[in-house]
């Protein structure tokens, strides 16, 4: 879709925690969080680098597009596949980063941990153009035709959400979020609602379950069940459900996608809803929002493949 005020997200990680490779995957894909959303050819926006960068960075590797990295957090899983991103090594590239907000202190993750301990290439020797935004985040951003705004989420270390807004279309990214947590909530469900409301696509975490429960209780993760209240509360017309956890399998992410079908049923509610899986796009144009059907899942095609 050539619209100059499209927007095109792609999925390379949907994993929590842990990459989580094997058979009992395959289908879904156990890379940890990363999601692209491309503005037009010239600007490629990143959504975490777990190691799902790693496959993005080998497909875009011919563009000249400016990539901006924004991050959920500093959790490992969010920055592990940075170092193997390829286009930091491409001296003709220009990479921006952003902070994260870590105990009111700012942060340039990624390029910390390629310290020469922990990794063996230096962020200092890198070829690529590759810049860390500490001021003026958001500004920076609208100046680059982005208009991105940030709700703090509620996670152990404290973490960001992000909702992007083109072309009367929308994204909200809420992940590493526990909507209802024992600690001190950062952010109250209806301020999530308020931020979330009517939104093209919503993706939130969804990693547990009410059988998780109480062990993982405070661990900075939702419920499938309540990311479905707070959608539906918010009138978000697409719902993904992202950040597995790392043991769910291929068969138990199919129930939770029939589940919450048959629960948007009850509700009467018109809303969309897909379970994330690596490969899985959605185009956004001024008329209308569609999953590509060369994306989708054959448990997904038919009640999630659409163009309105």
């Amino acid at each position: 879709m050539s619209n100059t005020s499209s927007m095109t997200i792609q999925f390379w990680g949907v994993r929590g925690s842990i990459p989580s490779p094997g058979p009992s995957t395959i289908h879904y894909g156990g890379n940890t969080a990363c999601v692209s959303i491309a503005l037009g050819s010239e600007t490629l926006l990143v959504l975490d680098a777990g190691t799902g960068i790693r496959a993005l960075g080998k497909a875009i590797a011919d563009s000249q597009a400016d990539i901006f990295v924004l991050l959920s957090h500093a959790h490992w899983d969010h920055i592990q596949g940075f170092p193997f991103f390829q286009p930091i090594y491409d001296p003709h590239r220009t990479i921006y980063v952003f902070p994260t907000l870590q105990v009111q202190s700012l942060w340039c993750s990624v390029l910390e941990q390629m310290d020469g301990a922990h990794f063996p290439v230096t962020s200092d020797n890198l070829p690529s153009n590759t810049r860390c935004i500490t001021d003026g985040m958001l500004t920076f951003l609208q100046d680059h035709g982005m208009y991105v705004s940030r709700i703090a989420t509620n996670h152990p270390g404290g973490g960001s959400g992000y909702r992007l807004e083109r072309g009367g279309r929308s994204v909200v990214y809420l992940t590493d979020n526990e909507l209802e947590p024992p600690y001190k909530k950062t952010t109250s469900f209806d301020a999530f609602v308020q931020f979330c409301q009517h939104a093209d696509v919503l993706i939130h975490d969804a990693q547990y379950l009410e059988s998780d429960m109480p062990h993982k209780h405070g661990w900075g993760h939702s419920l499938v069940s309540q990311v479905q209240e707070l959608a539906v509360a918010a009138e978000v017309q697409h719902l993904i459900l992202f950040h597995h956890d790392p043991d769910r399998t291929d068969e138990e992410l199919d129930a939770m996608q029939d589940a919450t079908q048959d629960w948007l049923r009850q509700q009467h509610s018109p809303m969309q809803c897909t379970v994330a899986f690596e490969g899985l796009t959605i185009h956004l144009t001024p008329e209308g929002v569609a999953v590509d059907t060369l994306s989708a899942s054959p448990s997904i095609v038919g009640e999630n493949t659409h163009e309105r």
